[in-house]
């Protein structure tokens, strides 16, 4: 029992970072979870903490060097490894927020119930994003601009077969069907090659480099799918889709009110130091 009066116990600044080193390392386990990143995060961390504990417990000095010098070029292999998922972070932080009020996001989530359920039950294949705070500028320049409020029957229509904008995807933003006939991403991931079909895999590709929401009509069984964050579920009913898309619309709204809270009482708190500094100066 000699070695546990060997630990040093941290004081308040040692907790204190341990706590921001938590906080920092969960969010970004979090970030990767259910990624194609997550995994290769993983193995990553775990290849590393093996070799740098045996370096040190059979006192490999020479391994051990060379583990710092190569430390550099550790993170920039990294930053070039999870560049999609860093692209995705960076996008977050930079996007303008804009949400709607609670009636807007029903209305949107009853349209989009009503298309699904058109399409659905004539066997009509569909792909249609939801936009969150990760702009798709770049995707919408791949179909035709529409710009009209999001309605069920023309939603329908759009997709119907043989018509001129069927094929691709829809892409709804700031409640508005902003454009049609997009060409999403294809995501890469090994699992989906034989399982799913173009239009799933297109799905889940859009929501691996965005935060958008997509559902998705199977055109062989009719069957209806959902996609976010890069996880697929299916065979679902309508009324979890519904718990799916306004789940996600009122949780994205809660952290947009966070955040506006945070903002205002910040602004307070700018306005009250400029006012001391203000009295200070004309004393």
């Amino acid at each position: 029992m000699q070695w546990l009066s060997r630990i040093a116990i941290p004081d308040i600044n040692g907790l204190v970072e341990i706590l921001c080193l938590a906080f920092v390392f969960y969010y970004i386990f979090a970030f990767f979870r259910g990624t194609r990143g997550a995994s290769t995060l993983t193995g990553f961390i775990i290849f590393f903490v093996i070799l740098i504990v045996a370096t040190r417990f059979f006192h490999m000095d020479t391994l051990n060097w060379l583990l710092q010098r190569f430390s550099v070029y550790l993170s920039i292999a990294l930053l070039i490894i999870f560049q999609p998922e860093i692209r995705r972070v960076l996008a977050e932080l930079g996007k303008q927020h804009h949400f709607g009020s609670s009636a807007n996001d029903l209305t949107l989530v009853d349209q989009l119930l009503k298309a699904v359920s058109i399409l659905a039950n004539r066997r009509i294949g569909a792909l249609i994003a939801i936009e969150q705070d990760i702009g798709t500028r770049t995707i919408q320049e791949t179909g035709i601009k529409i710009d009209s409020a999001v309605n069920s029957e023309l939603l329908a229509s759009i997709f119907f077969p043989y018509t001129p904008l069927h094929d691709g995807g829809v892409i709804i933003s700031n409640n508005q069907i902003v454009a049609a006939r997009c060409m999403f991403p294809l995501s890469r991931r090994t699992e989906f090659s034989k399982t799913l079909g173009t239009r799933h895999r297109a799905a889940v590709g859009l929501t691996e480099e965005t935060d958008s929401m997509v559902i998705i009509i199977s055109e062989e069984t009719g069957g209806i799918s959902f996609s976010h964050k890069g996880r697929l579920f299916q065979n679902l009913d309508k009324e979890r889709l519904r718990r799916f898309l306004s789940g996600i619309l009122q949780k994205t709204k809660r952290k947009h009110s966070v955040w506006g809270k945070v903002n205002k009482q910040l602004n307070v708190l700018l306005n009250k130091i400029r006012n001391l500094m203000g009295v200070k100066l004309i004393s």
